[in-house]
């Protein structure tokens, strides 16, 4: 059975068609500059990679072309073989709990709520509208990023600010990653074959998020209203004192929107480091003496060894630690130094099984109190196994 998976943007869409039978991957692809001058698209298959400019003028023509494309390469011999499209939505706030078949009350509370993921949620919804007209019989369901959090209690989720800023304004701690953390909770189960167990996540990337797991729940996460807040990130700051914006607005003669826009784009790694916010550059720099590089490189696992304490303890120990993502998956160096800094948890690094790029292992030697592990996350894959379970019903 094919299931293709959608992550849509403002000008994008990515997205995976997977032959469920067997959760292998047929084609994966991304079409850029959607409604915009230059726009391009690239599939994959078959080991090949295939490119084209072409004009897009909606999300609607770019769903037409992939469809298209899909046929004249043989990748589908009928649109009739597509049994289901899931859609990443980034934030469906207290609203869902878990993934939906789309229908118009679905489509409606995405447009209502979009102010609370104005960067995405709109895509989101260009890339439902689109499916929905090309596709209109295929079920379609929407996968929130959000929704794996909302086990958090309120306690956890609230702020200690003024409590009609949440009860009028929905203003809480919604976390984000879920689908990623989702996808490594259920690995993790198959890991240990149980599912009580105490689970740390680490996704870190350019975009990062610590989660703290019991049972199979989310206990608690470290992004908030927005994915600005937590560990610090690429290019966002992470948690930070909020008198700073008012403070720099006078400073900088600037508005609250562009100094949020400076912390989420000009900051974190790259803003320490004034030179790059890739890790593996930064690792390099660090090599050849950048004192800024490693500034931002230990301020970096600094924040994440906080959060991993702070869920250690919250938790009463885990059972297991997880690296995911860019940087958790690929990152040699700093692997090696957020467990160096947890040894008084009683962690120790096998420093020959860290020494791995992309692939699930153990890299915490037999005598660790706390396996520690890499497992490369698929959220796409969670995409899609979430729209098999109503295209099965």
């Amino acid at each position: 059975m094919k299931i293709i998976s959608i992550n849509a943007g403002s000008s994008s869409l990515k997205f995976t068609l997977f032959n469920m039978d067997d959760e292998s991957v047929i084609a994966s692809g991304l079409f850029e500059r959607i409604g915009m001058d230059g726009s391009i698209y690239s599939i994959k298959y078959n080991g090949e990679k295939i490119s084209e400019e072409i004009a897009m003028e909606s999300h609607t023509m770019a769903v037409q072309i992939l469809l298209d494309k899909l046929s004249a390469l043989s990748i589908i011999q009928s649109l009739d073989e597509i049994k289901g499209v899931g859609h990443r939505i980034v934030q469906g706030v207290d609203r869902y709990f878990e993934s939906v078949l789309v229908t118009d009350k679905v489509i409606q509370d995405i447009d209502e709520i979009k102010d609370f993921a104005p960067l995405h949620n709109p895509g989101a919804l260009k890339g439902i509208l689109a499916f929905r007209e090309v596709l209109p019989d295929v079920p379609m369901v929407c996968v929130f990023d959000t929704a794996f959090h909302q086990t958090m209690e309120p306690e956890t989720y609230l702020y200690p600010i003024p409590y009609h800023w949440y009860s009028d304004y929905g203003v809480r701690k919604y976390g984000f990653h879920g689908t990623s953390h989702k996808y490594i909770t259920s690995c993790v189960k198959d890991l240990l074959n149980r599912e009580d167990f105490k689970l740390i996540s680490c996704h870190i990337g350019n975009g990062g998020s610590i989660c703290a797991i019991k049972n199979m729940k989310c206990v608690d996460t470290s992004m908030g209203f927005t994915p600005l807040a937590g560990i610090m990130m690429g290019t966002r700051s992470g948690d930070v004192d909020p008198s700073i914006i008012p403070y720099l607005m006078e400073k900088e003669g600037k508005n609250a929107s562009e100094i949020l826009d400076d912390l989420n784009k000009a900051s974190g790694v790259l803003g320490l480091s004034e030179c790059s916010n890739d890790l593996r550059d930064i690792v390099k720099a660090c090599e050849e003496g950048n004192e800024k590089a490693l500034l931002a490189k230990n301020k970096y696992v600094r924040r994440i060894v906080d959060y991993i304490a702070q869920y250690y303890v919250l938790l009463g120990g885990v059972d297991i630690i997880v690296f995911t993502a860019g940087v958790g998956e690929n990152n040699v160096t700093v692997r090696r130094e957020i467990c160096e800094k947890l040894s008084c948890l009683g962690i120790k690094i096998d420093l020959d099984a860290n020494n791995v790029r992309g692939k699930e292992i153990m890299i915490s030697s037999p005598d660790s109190s706390i396996p520690v592990y890499v497992i490369p996350t698929d959220e796409e894959l969670m995409i899609a196994r979430d729209t098999l379970k109503f295209v099965n019903r």
